[in-house]
């Protein structure tokens, strides 16, 4: 039995109705996916794709990438150590050479991961197996050469990643081509390496100086900042770091605009990670950007998939 305070059902017949021929669409069956032959070319391939969400960011951020390129404009490239570590060194090696990366801003993760590439040829630990045992993180060759790599840093007002470089290539290492380290260094190519201290195996072992390795990073900071003053019109792209690389961003970009008051550096920014994290949208995504495109994925499909849109996109790929 209804009571009083029970509402009375709602009148449908005063909910107002249109033709759906007339209705505003967000989706429309021109911008569907077209099944492409198995031997179908790469350009063919994506030109397959779907023109929605993650594919059109994806072609979105190729186009800018190529963009920048076109226009001589700088492309810079932040890696977390995931990115290394899944072998993908040679997707972005290989974008440096075409012009596609005209830097490497890494964490410590991912430098470490690279000089050890370089060195033997391997890289990654069992952590769980390490950490009862105290094996974990006590190789003593990555372990001096970042001290020896921080120590000359800070003398000699290089910067972490070219300190890293050189002691690398003085090594002469077993990989040289298959490091970032290496070949950026060789060619010319800025890298610049952000750590927190306490954060990467490196700075357990015994010749680790504090010291040293706070202001070889610093140094690396101002490297960057000075990057990012030269960006306009250019293009960051933030692979697998969730918290310290982007932060150290917005530090870099905050730099430059405080030092030129009324200044707008334009920059075009990607995000490429498993998940979707608050601060690389933030600030990677959304506070610098003139235009910002996110995109969720396994790096080691989605790096190179973004290595062919770029290339198709430059007009290099059919």
């Amino acid at each position: 039995m209804a009571t009083p305070n029970d509402p009375v059902p709602f009148d449908l017949s005063r909910f107002r109705t249109q033709p759906l021929e007339g209705r505003e669409h967000r989706v429309e069956t021109d911008r569907f996916a077209r099944a492409v032959p198995p031997d179908a070319s790469v350009g063919a391939f994506l030109a397959g794709l779907p023109d929605f969400l993650g594919a059109r960011a994806l072609k979105g951020l190729a186009g800018e990438i190529a963009r920048a390129q076109r226009e001589a404009r700088p492309v810079l490239w932040g890696l977390g150590g995931h990115v290394v570590k899944v072998g993908l060194a040679p997707v972005l090696l290989d974008l440096m050479e075409r012009g596609f990366a005209t830097g490497f801003v890494m964490n410590g993760a991912a430098a470490i991961h690279d000089a050890e590439i370089a060195l033997v040829g391997a890289t990654s630990e069992d952590v769980a197996a390490g950490i009862f045992d105290g094996a974990y993180g006590n190789a003593d060759d990555t372990g001096v050469l970042f001290a020896e790599a921080s120590a000359r840093a800070a003398k000699d007002g290089l910067g972490l990643g070219p300190a890293l470089g050189d002691a690398l290539l003085a090594r002469k290492p077993r990989n040289p081509h298959l490091s970032l380290l290496c070949r950026a260094r060789q060619a010319g190519v800025p890298v610049t390496v952000h750590v927190a201290v306490g954060t990467d195996t490196v700075h357990m072992h015994p010749a680790c100086d504090g010291a040293a390795v706070g202001a070889a990073t610093h140094l690396d900071f101002r490297r960057l900042a000075t990057l990012v003053d030269g960006m306009d019109g250019g293009v960051y792209v933030n692979v697998g770091s969730a918290v310290l690389l982007p932060e150290v961003f917005m530090k870099a970009v905050t730099v430059v605009h405080n030092a030129q008051p009324g200044r707008r550096v334009r920059i075009s920014t990607g995000n490429l990670d498993f998940l979707k994290h608050y601060r690389p949208r933030v600030n990677v995504i959304e506070r610098p950007a003139v235009v910002g495109f996110e995109l969720t994925g396994h790096h080691e499909l989605m790096l190179p998939l973004l290595r062919a849109a770029v290339l198709v996109a430059a007009g290099g790929v059919r």
